[in-house]
């Protein structure tokens, strides 16, 4: 079983980086394959069709990119202060989108408008993933309340969407135009709009 695992894991996560570079259209399972060093006839003994891969494709790399965004926002070994953990995690994406030169960093982001309409099973798993994301975003801003960082009155889902939703959006356009100037902007923004808030 653990053969098994191993096997399929490889294969998803050799897909998410060609994926990255290119599109889930564009992409065969030759090459997939090829990359993960896998037979070709194993590709239908983990998965039934290139849309129930395309599924747990997404699930995979949001369950791992959720994983990664709670140690980061959640892990108190990192940092005491909750909202100086959501901060260092904002200044990080500037980091990081700079460090991707111009490239998508994200597959979700960049997979969304081109699955969405194309199965409805990897939408329901994309909005999912998405949701998981918000709700980090959303537990570490109730523990900034909850240390009274923040008004009891803060609306920390209201607030965790529009994180999300903003930071989604400056992404694309960091990609379109080839700068880290959007990221930039919506985070200082974030970080003002938040800061605002703060209880003194």
């Amino acid at each position: 079983m653990k053969d098994r695992q191993t096997t399929k894991d490889r294969i998803l996560d050799a897909a998410e980086e060609i994926m990255l570079e290119k599109s889930f259209h564009s992409v065969g399972l030759k090459q997939i394959l090829t990359v993960a060093k896998v037979p070709k006839g194993s590709f239908y003994h983990y998965f039934e069709s290139k849309e129930k891969f395309g599924t747990e494709m997404i699930k995979h790399y949001m369950d791992q990119a959720c994983e990664n965004k709670r140690q980061m926002l959640i892990c108190k070994d990192n940092e005491s202060d909750p909202l100086k953990r959501l901060f260092i995690y904002l200044d990080g994406s500037i980091d990081y989108i700079q460090s991707t030169a111009g490239t998508f960093p994200c597959l979700a982001l960049k997979l969304a408008s081109e699955v969405s309409d194309l199965s409805e099973y990897m939408r329901k798993e994309l909005a999912q993933g998405f949701e998981d994301w918000i709700s980090i975003f959303c537990e570490v801003l109730e523990e900034a309340v909850a240390a009274n960082q923040l008004p009891a009155n803060f609306n920390c889902a209201s607030e965790a969407q529009l994180i999300h939703d903003l930071m989604s959006g400056a992404i694309q356009r960091a990609v379109i135009n080839r700068s880290v100037e959007p990221v930039r902007n919506a985070v200082e923004h974030t970080k003002s709009s938040i800061s605002s808030m703060m209880i003194e």
